[in-house]
């Protein structure tokens, strides 16, 4: 498929500005600090967003008409160091608008106050907390994207083992192995317009903690997913973490599970965050909102 000019635009000042950028930040806070900033410049929000923060502490997102008892629960990323609902208030207000579906966004421990599994454990805390509120598995999709993707796929794992399986769960640009065993880690570094494999490293070691770097709560490329529900994973094959959305996939299915994987030949990693921006962007959050309401309509779950 032909790349829009805005992408190709966008593509050029990622690659020489702001993952330069990246390559020099300080630690987590200043991560943490650069997203907000770029969310404020170029995360557009649709008109009459709301965003609710209802009983039990959890963050509803929402624009436009929307199902009743129906739920997106979606895990933001940001390399668990960075992010929150208010920085994705755009991307999942669009989402929302575009499926009809009303977003549930928990508010997660960062690695730099609370390292792994301490992400996962908030993750499961979430999906308890729509338990008890009259959600049934089958009302709810996952999603989540870049470190949000592997929340999303370690709870996955855990709803499986239960047998409490959601409706489907989808995710962009999922994170998923933290034991850094993807070839694309060294033959996409240059090719990556926004990634430096450089700082991966230390991140991991700030997200580890003591944790081993294979415990599928932080990397769910080794975990388990018996009776796995249908999935849709959305990657660049440019960016450094092509091979953990390959390999997840590979591992889903020997599971049993219907993987949908739709890639983009060179567009920098979450480029969902630029719908407004990004023709690309829409027609990708389009495919993903239409998942999630065909999981939502399937009746033989």
């Amino acid at each position: 498929m032909r790349l829009s000019w805005q992408l190709r635009c966008l593509n050029k000042w990622l690659r020489h500005v702001i993952k330069p950028q990246l390559t020099k930040t300080r630690g987590p806070d200043d991560a943490r600090k650069a997203l907000d900033f770029l969310a404020g410049l170029a995360f557009r929000k649709p008109p009459f967003l709301r965003h609710y923060i209802r009983p039990g502490g959890l963050h509803w997102i929402a624009s436009g008409p929307c199902q009743i008892g129906k739920a997106i629960l979606f895990f933001h990323g940001g390399g668990y160091v960075a992010g929150s609902p208010w920085v994705y208030e755009g991307l999942l207000g669009r989402l929302s608008c575009l499926s009809g579906i009303e977003v549930c966004a928990p508010h997660y421990r960062l690695a730099q106050d609370a390292p792994a599994p301490a992400a996962f454990y908030d993750a499961l805390a979430a999906w308890d907390r729509l338990m008890a509120q009259g959600f049934a598995p089958k009302d709810i999709v996952l999603g989540g994207d870049s470190a949000g993707g592997g929340i999303a796929f370690a709870l996955l794992s855990e709803l499986c083992r239960r047998g409490t399986v959601p409706a489907g769960v989808f995710s962009m640009s999922p994170c998923v192995d933290f034991a850094q065993t993807g070839a694309s880690l060294e033959t996409n570094k240059d090719s990556d317009v926004i990634l430096p494999v450089a700082r991966f490293q230390e991140l991991s070691d700030i997200v580890l903690g003591d944790l081993d770097s294979k415990d599928p709560r932080i990397s769910p490329l080794f975990a388990a997913f018996p009776n796995c529900p249908p999935v849709m994973i959305h990657y660049s094959e440019t960016e450094i973490l092509r091979d953990d959305a390959t390999r997840l996939a590979e591992r889903l299915r020997s599971f049993g599970g219907d993987v949908r994987l739709q890639s983009l030949s060179d567009a920098p990693h979450v480029w969902h965050l630029m719908d407004g921006w990004l023709p690309e962007a829409r027609k990708s959050l389009r495919q993903l909102a239409s998942f999630a309401q065909d999981s939502l309509v399937d009746t033989k779950r």
